[in-house]
């Protein structure tokens, strides 16, 4: 599965990778995703800990995000009308929060959970169909985000910090980042409340207009195709509104983002155990885009987006193996980067990203799609003999609805 995820096809699913592996139908890799007995979260958290492994510098942040694809039937786990940045508005789609380990080294997707809306966790009939185990209840995407964290934690991964978006800048999650001795740098509505020095409350907005003009600092945030992309940064020193029993109050700051042109203002929360210069948190505010990178990256060359799967264990397999196969490219190319940072490479060449190295690997270990005439054929059949026989099901359950009373 892992081998036919990285060949190069048109599309990504167990029809198409079974034919370019050679199978005889897609039975094999099917029985994988369903019946087969095996531990997908298992799989996932040797392959994590692997990553970990090889790019923890002693800074590393985990971000926390989501990501949707869309969907054209909502039979499919987890699959409703809902708003998705990703998507870019209402759509049919599933949701799925992730979790990003990310250092100086490189970084990689390396947890994900599926949104179960409301409304579906509170269908039977949804749950039945799409085999929802009966103890998953109804989870906030910020749970989901905790859990995520929770589980990576227990697992031995350690962070000096989380990164996340307005979502998941709650004071429930805020709160539990804290109980695993972490600090948090989360972005926040400029409507978000915070208590000052005074205790008095004001929102992010007001507060920023209480920053003297000469507190704000124009400071590189990282360079992109277009240059390099400076901001004006300031913070501002604010009341801690979620310490745990028995834990330190810490320090607790409101960061503000300027944009140089528009003077369009963005707002994070921030908690240290303690004091830090600006510079880390702004450092660690910019490392939250490194996940939108790997959800772009893992649909684009591991096919994260392009299972075809409808129910509760498919999906959590289909996805672990995606994983598994973006984790596997992600730390090659982190530690190709690090070799050739010693080298003496042409300063002439970028640095080698995960498109460049799939497209090697192509070349060398990853055989092509099996292409022989005959087996070509067989697979014409087959595909015409299922569809043929996907018509005639679906022809009777119509002459069946209409006159059943």
């Amino acid at each position: 599965m892992v081998t036919g995820l990285l060949m190069e096809l048109d599309d990504h699913n167990c029809w198409t990778i079974a034919e370019a592996a050679g199978h005889r139908g897609p039975h094999r890799l099917q029985h994988l995703l369903s019946r087969a007995v095996w531990d997908d979260q298992q799989v996932l958290d040797v392959a994590s800990a692997w990553a970990t492994r090889h790019l923890d510098d002693g800074d590393a942040v985990l971000i926390v995000d989501e990501t949707a694809d869309e969907k054209s039937s909502a039979g499919c786990v987890g699959a409703a009308r809902q708003y998705s940045g990703t998507v870019g508005g209402v759509a049919l789609c599933q949701v799925a929060v992730t979790l990003t380990f990310a250092t100086g080294r490189g970084h990689a997707l390396i947890g994900r959970a599926l949104y179960l809306p409301e409304g579906c966790a509170a269908d039977e009939e949804h749950r039945e169909l799409a085999g929802v185990p009966e103890e998953v209840l109804f989870a906030t995407k910020p749970q989901l985000a905790g859990a995520l964290l929770e589980h990576a934690h227990a697992a031995g991964i350690r962070a000096a910090f989380v990164a996340g978006d307005e979502v998941y800048g709650g004071r429930e999650l805020r709160r539990s980042i804290r109980q695993r001795r972490m600090g948090y740098v989360m972005a926040v509505r400029a409507s978000h409340v915070v208590s000052i020095g005074s205790g008095r409350t004001v929102t992010a907005a007001c507060a920023a207009r209480m920053i003297p003009h000469q507190a704000w600092h124009r400071m590189r945030t990282g360079s992109g195709t277009k240059g390099t992309r400076h901001y004006d940064w300031a913070m501002l020193e604010v009341t801690s509104d979620d310490t745990p029993g028995g834990h330190d109050d810490g320090h607790g700051v409101l960061l503000a983002r300027r944009h140089r042109y528009t003077g369009t203002l963005s707002f994070y929360r921030c908690w240290t155990p303690g004091p830090v210069p600006l510079s880390k948190l702004i450092a660690i505010a910019s490392a939250r885009w490194r996940i939108e990178e790997d959800h772009q990256l893992s649909k684009q060359s591991t096919g994260l987006d392009a299972g075809q799967v409808i129910r509760w264990k498919s999906w959590h397999r289909w996805t672990a193996i995606c994983l598994l196969a973006y984790i596997y490219l992600a730390v090659t190319v982190a530690i190709q980067r690090q070799h050739d940072a010693g080298s003496d490479l042409d300063a002439g060449l970028i640095p080698i990203t995960i498109p460049e190295l799939l497209r090697l690997l192509r070349d060398t270990v990853i055989p092509p799609p099996r292409r022989d005439r005959a087996h070509r054929l067989h697979w014409s059949d087959w595909r015409r003999r299922h569809q043929h026989r996907a018509r005639q099901a679906h022809q009777r359950w119509n002459a069946y609805a209409e006159t059943a009373p």
